[in-house]
């Protein structure tokens, strides 16, 4: 990909999530709940995956929750940064999700969880992963969404203007659920689906919230990034903005994360429905309570929201 087209500095993303692969564990929350709700969905489906891949794997616990259903066989997990591949369960391999190192029509299942919005060529990558998997094989992902960490967002741009004279963004962008989806109809999915939840997650201060970002590589790695450090002037002005907006009685403070489920069946699927009678326990929409949507004469995508109040 040219550097024009790379909105990510990649090495530098490994290079920050690699400082967080020991404490992982004690920041998974987000990940568990992701976690979770990918295998009660991938449940739903009555149907055998013998092969199967966690993309973007973290620690693996995506893979680990997905593996332990029945209808689950071998499950491989891939990450870009070697200190969390080695927390993987074997086999692990080290790769970056949008170059894939995997033969067409191989696997079965591909799963990711909160991984491909920090990928620089996410319609090439959704691309590769359809064509990696096999006839009538699945694709189910979470993704952050665009209504994610505004509160924050907000606080470190007002702090670092106020202080500074000016403010460059410090949380990478994410994408919109209609943006996604689009982009699961372009690289071909039969049936895709986007959906999205918003949680509301309580912190004990700012900064562990902030921790808890750069540990999901939620940081600023944008190439067009401002390269000047944030002060402790501005991080201070935007704790206490945060504080005075969002803070609880018990002095906690609330973060919303939206998180987008997509969803996608392999190729050779606009030929027949992939949920065939007794093929799965219902579908997957109804199962959703998705609203379907036209995108002019293309594959339809369907769409939901809901509120998931959380707290930690």
């Amino acid at each position: 990909m040219s550097a024009e087209l790379r909105l990510f500095d990649r090495k530098l993303l490994r290079a920050r999530r690699a400082r967080f692969a020991h404490e992982i564990a004690a920041r998974e929350f987000i990940l568990a709940h992701v976690a979770g709700e990918i295998a009660e969905r991938v449940a739903l489906m009555l149907r055998p995956f013998p092969l199967a891949l966690d993309l973007g794997a973290y620690h693996g616990l995506l893979g680990r929750s997905v593996s332990r259903l029945p209808s689950v066989g071998a499950m491989v997990y891939a990450e870009s940064a070697f200190e969390f591949a080695a927390l993987c369960p074997r086999p692990s391999l080290v790769c970056d999700e949008d170059f894939l190192p995997f033969k067409e029509a191989s696997l079965n299942l591909i799963v990711s969880g909160l991984a491909l919005h920090r990928v620089n060529d996410l319609p090439g990558a959704l691309v590769q992963i359809r064509r990696a998997l096999v006839p009538d094989g699945l694709f189910m992902a979470a993704l952050l969404g665009a209504g994610a960490l505004l509160e924050l967002r907000r606080a470190l741009l007002e702090a670092e203007a106020e202080t500074q004279g000016g403010a460059s963004p410090r949380i990478a962008p994410f994408g919109d659920v209609r943006e996604y989806g689009a982009l699961l109809q372009r690289a071909g999915f039969a049936l895709p689906v986007a959906d999205t939840e918003t949680l509301t997650i309580l912190y004990a201060n700012p900064r562990e919230l902030m921790r808890d970002v750069r540990a999901l590589g939620g940081g600023n790695v944008l190439l067009a990034r401002s390269r000047r450090p944030l002060s402790r002037k501005v991080l201070q002005r935007a704790e206490s903005l945060y504080r005075e907006r969002h803070s609880l009685p018990d002095g906690r403070v609330g973060a919303t994360f939206e998180i987008v489920y997509l969803s996608g069946w392999g190729p050779d699927q606009s030929q027949q429905k992939p949920l065939k009678p007794g093929s799965a326990a219902r579908r997957l929409a109804d199962a959703l309570g998705t609203k379907e949507e036209k995108a002019g004469d293309k594959a339809s995508y369907k769409l939901r929201r809901r509120e998931s109040p959380k707290q930690r």
